[in-house]
């Protein structure tokens, strides 16, 4: 570990646990081993708020897949997982949704650290939405059933269908909320009977890790969850084509997800892709402007932009156009810009250097194309891979701060006159993962839900989550739900049974 990430865990009091977890080269967890790669190679883990390195962690290989999918298909194919009774299931998930919650200032520390998000946010929102991930889905096996049918076709038969889980499920995790988008595609799969292989995103590996040390310690057989560790080129590419793997559930760019698709359905397995985007905002005439200017900030500046949902294209109506941006530009100028682990931080870092100059060049696209800068814009100097929010104004469809997925804190605003303009707009993009309206005319607002092309619409907030309601894309941001009844649908096969009776 570099004495610069020493000195800022030692500057915000980190505690020991969090001390001694991250101080420690990290291991891959497979078939219930904590294991180096096969061919003992590694990468660094940087720490985003000083640029400092952390530790290391196994670049898995091939090989090392192979061994967590025979491990993930042991425990499917007859093991003690799948002879498990459902009550014990649930028993199982509800004792790690306690250990995860025991664990949690510790798990929001790691999350700080490894991602740069804001502490307290990690605490409050990720490591709290994955507790309560885990318990909505432990009460689920229990009820996980078929049917009884009454034929209509001549002779007398005992018709039935029997729901059974999928397989081994191989889920591929994004980096900008690891512990939570690894429950999301975790605890749904586990409470339908699979077994899983994750892969953390390469950046942020370590609160998965940590995750793997309260699966053993919660008594969950061994080859039931295993983590394999390294380049999404390399594990990711193999899972998606992999004989041994029936689903692939993946969460990540629209580029990387078009190739993850088109390689599984070509080995004819089952599928859930949720992708970018690039989600629009309606600020209609009648809303509260204050009330609204502080949930549409909250929507794409909350872990400084890096959300695949956030509300980054807001089109205001022309008669409130000036008095919003107003407000908007007053609330952004309140978000604290910190290191990850100050407990104030509301904008932290990129979570790399990359995606710090990735977001940098699409401020200045948008400055060379004509937009009106009216806030931030800046890369701020000294350690750590900090942007400020930045706002643009009157900008127009073709520029690429509006088509572009930035995945930063960068928003677009522009005027619009009426209602069926504004849903032009919104809709003129290749995403449709989310939406949001902000009005108090419940009539418009209901006339408007039908019309926009996305998975999630919010009415006068933004980023809503809860597990018991789906979410997922339409158009280029992908296709089947994390979350819900509706993903389990997508973890469990139906089975149609006949028996002729005399």
């Amino acid at each position: 570990m570099d004495e610069s990430v020493r000195n800022y865990l030692d500057h915000y009091g980190v505690s020991d646990a969090t001390r001694r977890f991250l101080a420690k080269p990290q291991k891959m967890f497979i078939d219930g081993a904590w294991v180096d790669s096969g061919n003992g190679v590694t990468f660094d883990v940087f720490e985003p708020s000083t640029g400092g390195r952390i530790t290391s962690a196994p670049s898995g290989t091939t090989e090392d897949l192979d061994q967590a999918v025979a491990a993930a298909r042991r425990q499917f194919d007859g093991g003690e997982w799948r002879r498990l009774k459902p009550l014990e299931r649930e028993r199982l998930l509800h004792r790690l949704a306690d250990l995860i919650e025991t664990h949690g200032n510790e798990l929001a520390e790691i999350e700080a650290v490894d991602m740069g998000k804001s502490v307290s946010f990690a605490r409050d929102i990720d490591i709290q939405g994955t507790v309560d991930t885990f318990r909505y889905f432990a009460g689920w096996p229990s009820k996980l059933h078929g049917r009884i049918v009454e034929p209509s076709i001549p002779g007398n038969y005992l018709a039935y269908t029997r729901k059974e889980p999928l397989g081994v499920v191989a889920a591929i995790v994004p980096w900008n909320f690891p512990l939570q988008t690894m429950a999301w595609k975790l605890a749904a799969a586990l409470a339908a009977g699979c077994t899983v292989i994750v892969k953390p995103a390469e950046l942020t590996s370590l609160s998965t890790l940590r995750f793997a040390e309260l699966v053993q310690e919660a008594g969950i057989p061994d080859g039931v969850v295993n983590i394999v560790t390294g380049r999404g080129s390399v594990i990711g590419a193999a899972m998606s084509t992999h004989p041994g793997i029936d689903k692939v559930t993946f969460t990540g760019s629209t580029p990387v997800g078009k190739d993850v698709g088109r390689a599984a359905v070509g080995s004819l397995k089952h599928v859930t892709l949720e992708l970018g985007g690039k989600s629009p905002v309606l600020v209609l005439d009648d809303a509260d402007l204050p009330s609204a200017a502080l949930a549409v900030a909250n929507g794409v500046f909350f872990n400084s932009g890096q959300v695949c949902d956030a509300g980054t294209r807001v089109y205001v109506q022309r008669a409130v156009h000036d008095a919003f941006l107003d407000e908007l530009v007053k609330v952004t100028r309140t978000l604290k810009i910190a290191p990850g682990l100050d407990r104030d931080c509301y904008i932290g870092p990129m979570v790399s250097a990359q995606q710090k100059a990735v977001v940098a060049g699409y401020i200045e696209a948008g400055r060379r194309e004509g937009a009106e800068l009216v806030h931030g814009g800046a890369s701020l100097d000294g350690p750590g891979h900090f942007i400020e929010p930045t706002i643009f104004a009157h900008c127009k469809p073709e520029m690429r701060i509006v088509r572009e997925e930035i995945f930063g804190p960068v928003l677009v605003t522009s005027p619009f006159d009426t209602l069926d303009e504004a849903v032009f707009l919104a809709n003129d993009t290749p995403f449709g993962l989310a939406a949001a309206i902000y009005s108090n005319d419940l009539a418009r607002v209901h006339g408007l839900i039908p019309r926009l092309h996305a998975g999630s619409v919010y009415v006068n907030a933004h980023s809503t989550i809860d597990p018991s309601m789906p979410f997922g894309g339409f158009k280029d941001s992908g296709f089947g739900k994390d979350l819900g009844p509706e993903q389990l649908d997508y973890l469990m096969e139906t089975k149609a049974v006949w028996i002729t009776l005399p």
